[in-house]
């Protein structure tokens, strides 16, 4: 059974969005996917380019998604409920937190375009330049801190 999304539901409210809506709010950059790093002195959050074990490098998508929990138990399933809580370390140009934050959608995000690629042609994914997590030890995770906002 198809859910059929309704038009523009990305500008509803967080909380009047249906599953599948919650779910297509995803621009697939992959951003969230990265290892972070977070200073406990000031809760200052750095992202890494130490892509978590299951990201797809080159689709910018999770390759368990759906099972995800199974092999990263420490993966946050970003909900209503939460996101309240981890906004602050989701990517400056993420769609759950621009939402959250009453922002509008990007130009390039894929539900405005209508092509999955936009996210990556406008330079906004991680296509390409990430490391896999089991290729570097966490200790060495600050060499590959990434400068700037993402």
């Amino acid at each position: 059974m198809t859910t059929r999304l309704r038009n523009r539901f990305w500008e509803l409210p967080l909380n009047q969005l249906r599953p599948a809506e919650w779910e297509a709010l995803c621009d697939g950059c992959g951003k969230c996917c990265l290892n972070k790093l977070e200073d406990e002195e000031t809760g200052e959050i750095a992202f890494t380019r130490v892509a978590c074990r299951l990201l797809d490098g080159e689709t910018c998508r999770c390759g368990q998604y759906d099972i995800r929990l199974q092999f990263v138990p420490e993966c946050i399933v970003l909900t209503l409920k939460n996101i309240g809580d981890v906004a602050y370390f989701m990517p400056a140009t993420c769609a759950y937190r621009l939402r959250f934050d009453g922002q509008p959608l990007p130009d390039w995000h894929p539900l405005l375009t209508g092509d999955p690629e936009s996210v990556h042609e406008a330079g906004q994914s991680v296509r390409g330049w990430t490391v896999p997590e089991f290729e570097v030890p966490e200790e060495d995770w600050e060499d590959y801190v990434i400068e700037g906002d993402l």
